[in-house]
């Protein structure tokens, strides 16, 4: 496992447009452990990430979940063709508080949003971006239930940064 910690200050630079074939799915921890102005922070992040696709082409496609107690498949790989619906949506979702059930997350996004039937695509590289603070109520479950490659950012409100930790293969 690799990690990288940076401070939200490296993020005021936009980095170059994403035009590589990549199906991203974001999964947003919207519990009681996350107040909802780090749950605002976590939606500014994906947008700022989301701002910078290729979304429009076809190359990327974008799909986001949020999760307490529930899990709420807010959309699929393909409910979204271009980065304004992407935004929008982004921008419609509450937070709502609860349990950190990230194993019943995790094993929705492998289950039903990582199917052709919502927008997978089998040529086309997954990434699952998973923003979260880290208190999952079961973390072994946690651990099985991640579909590699699995980016978790753990979001510290205490720390003020965003630590990004890779899950290499």
């Amino acid at each position: 496992m690799t990690s990288i910690n940076c401070s939200c200050a490296c993020w005021t630079a936009a980095p170059a447009t994403c035009t590589t074939f990549v199906d991203v799915i974001f999964v947003l921890d919207s519990s009681g452990s996350i107040d909802s102005s780090s749950y605002t922070r976590m939606k500014e992040f994906v947008s700022l990430i989301v701002n910078n696709m290729d979304i429009e082409s076809g190359a990327v496609r974008v799909g986001l979940l949020k999760y307490s107690t529930a899990v709420d498949a807010s959309f699929n790989l393909n409910s979204y063709s271009t980065r304004a619906a992407v935004l929008s949506a982004l921008r419609d979702l509450a937070y709502s508080s609860g349990q950190t059930n990230t194993h019943s997350a995790l094993a929705f996004v492998r289950q039903q949003m990582l199917q052709p039937s919502a927008g997978d695509r089998a040529s086309v590289p997954n990434v699952v971006v998973v923003l979260t603070d880290a208190g999952s109520t079961d973390r072994t479950a946690t651990q099985v239930k991640a579909p590699p490659p699995s980016v978790p950012i753990h979001m510290t409100p205490k720390r003020k940064h965003v630590c990004l930790r890779l899950l290499a293969s």
